[in-house]
Formats: structure tokens, C-alpha cells, sequence
């Protein structure tokens, strides 16, 4: 079952795939936010692994891992507590958004085979290089079903964005801009449509998202003139600070976003 290719095929604009962090606010939140956003609409969902050293990650992200790892989070208890999320989430695909350090730390066959048996979709780990995937992962990843989605910057050159549209079958992860996640736009005016634009020019094969700076309605609907959806991530989890009750703080963060 490929359920990153379900739910392009069945929605091919507009999707939402929202990112929160494992283990924040609180370790038990994994499940009940997971619930409920995709309840409230959400089409894909992150699950951030908290690092000690999140390299793409802007200040609220780092934040939410700090507090993460401080409430006891990590690949054995995530792997517990979605033990049982397809019974309660059969089609929302699901990805681990982190970095290698810990994955490699854990076995990186270990690490599929967990994922796989719990329903997990995809992974995305910013920090893994293209040429260590293909001669050391690659096999491995394909081995468990396990679809890895790289990330597209502005500068990423042309035969390198058509390299991964080859390596994955999953969607590309186009970062909106220079800097961290959850950062404002700080390009000058145009920039960043001329570089969406030149990115749907080149007809790849793969689905886009964008993320990084995409935190509204507003710079969602604007992300999604360009590609067939957008991600978010800092803004729910500040959505989710000082709530006494996190599942629907996330849920009104999804409907004030796609209603």
C-alpha cells in the first residue's frame, strides 16, 4: 500500500500536511494530536524525532525537541506509542521527519523495519547525502516500503533537483527560502515566485509540497498556486504552547487554515 500516492491521486491541490514534534507538549501528545489533526482535515502528518542539534530547525521547532526529549521521547517510545495508530488512522500517510544521528544510533534496517510495522510512510532526514542514500540506504529503505523525500532549496542546481525526482516516489519537499523552519520570508519581492515558477516549469514527476515559512491561511494558499500543497510546522506548535488541552488547539489550527 503506497498511501503517499492515495492521497495525491485523490487530491491533487490544496493539501495540507502538517508537522509536529514527538513528545511535546507533553510525551503522551503523539497520539491524541495525530488524532485530531487529521480528524480536523489534515492530509499528510510529520512526526518530528527531537534532536539534540536540529541543524534545519528555526528556534520553535528546537524549543518543542528540547521539551520533548526532556519528557523521556525517543525512537523506542515513539515506536510504542504508534503501535496501534492505523487502527485509529488507517489512510492519513505518515512520515518521521528528523536527522541521521539518531537513526543511525538505533540501525538504520532497525529503524525501517519499526516503522514499517507501525504504518509509517516516509522519512525525511535533512541531513542525509544523496550518495549515501543511493550506495548505503537505498536498498534498505526500498526493502521496508519505506519512501524517502528529499529536500529542494533555491540553490539546489537543476541536474540535482532531477536526480532526486528520480530517487523517490513520494513527493519533493521545495524549502521556501533561505534559513530555518518557521522563519519569515526575507527574500525581495518576486524571488520566490521566479523560483517556484522555474521549479514547475521543469514538469518533474513527483508531487511538490513547500514548507519553511508557510504558517496561515494566507501563505498556504499562496504556497499552493505552485505546487499541489503545503507544510506546516512552527505555527501549530506555537498554537500549542500554554493550551491546556493540545488536541483541539490543533484542531482549530487546522479548520483557521483550511476554512
Amino acid at each position: 500500500m503506497n498511501r503517499i500516492k492515495n492521497v495525491f491521486d485523490k487530491k491533487q491541490k490544496g493539501l495540507l500536511n502538517i508537522y509536529f514534534t514527538a513528545g511535546y507538549p507533553t510525551l503522551d501528545s503523539t497520539v491524541p494530536l495525530l488524532t485530531a489533526l487529521t480528524t480536523a482535515g489534515a492530509d499528510l502528518i510529520e512526526i518530528g524525532m527531537p534532536f539534540s542539534d536540529p541543524l534545519a530547525d528555526g528556534p520553535v521547532i528546537q524549543q518543542s525537541s528540547s521539551v520533548a526529549l526532556k519528557n523521556g521521547m525517543n525512537l523506542r517510545v515513539l515506536f510504542r506509542q504508534l503501535a496501534d495508530i492505523r487502527s485509529h488512522v488507517p489512510d492519513t500517510p505518515i512520515l518521521l521527519m528528523g536527522y541521521l544521528n539518531p537513526v543511525m544510533q538505533f540501525g538504520v534496517e532497525n529503524f525501517c523495519r519499526e516503522a514499517a510495522a507501525v504504518g509509517v510512510d516516509g522519512i525525511i532526514l535533512p541531513d542525509l547525502p544523496l550518495d549515501d542514500y543511493v550506495a548505503e540506504y537505498q536498498e534498505i529503505f526500498q526493502r521496508y516500503n519505506m519512501r524517502p523525500v528529499f529536500l529542494i532549496t533555491p540553490q539546489t542546481a537543476p541536474e540535482r533537483i532531477r536526480r532526486i525526482d528520480d530517487l523517490t516516489d513520494s513527493f519533493l519537499y521545495l524549502v521556501s527560502g533561505p534559513g530555518t523552519t518557521g522563519g519569515a520570508n526575507t527574500q525581495a519581492e518576486g524571488v520566490q515566485d521566479a523560483y517556484f515558477q522555474r521549479i514547475e516549469d521543469m514538469k518533474l514527476r513527483n508531487p511538490r509540497l513547500i514548507g519553511f515559512g508557510i504558517g496561515d491561511k494566507a501563505s498556504f494558499q499562496n504556497a499552493c498556486r505552485y505546487a499541489e500543497g503545503a507544510i506546516i510546522g512552527s505555527a501549530l506548535i506555537r498554537a500549542l504552547d500554554d493550551t491546556d488541552d493540545a488536541p483541539a488547539a490543533a484542531s482549530r489550527f487546522v479548520q483557521s487554515v483550511l476554512q
